[in-house]
């Protein structure tokens, strides 16, 4: 059950543990005085390089993804190259490896 934290018009504070279906109350248990619930933000810790940082265009961000696509293009493609090479490099099944002396 959550914990939900009230503040009264008198100052008093106080924390009440309820089920999310009960009513807020509406009385301070010291004064009997109109509360409110007293709602505090979210422990948020965005670590890295976020998501936040890469939703929203700029210039200087397109640049560094066409920059980084063409370096991955190059790598793409010699990898491709290096894997052909060693495709006719190996012998096929059921053939023996020729020897060189």
């Amino acid at each position: 059950m959550p914990i939900y934290e009230y503040r009264c018009e008198k100052g008093h504070t106080f924390e009440v543990m309820q089920r999310m279906t009960d009513d807020p109350l509406v009385a301070c248990t010291q004064c009997e005085a109109p509360v409110q619930r007293v709602f505090h933000p979210v422990a948020v810790h965005f670590k890295g390089s976020g998501f936040y940082n890469t939703d929203y265009g700029t210039r200087k961000r397109s640049r560094e993804l066409k920059d980084s696509a063409e370096s991955g293009a190059d790598k793409t493609e010699a990898k491709a190259a290096d894997a052909k090479k060693d495709k006719k490099d190996k012998p096929k099944d059921g053939e023996k490896a020729k020897k060189t002396a």
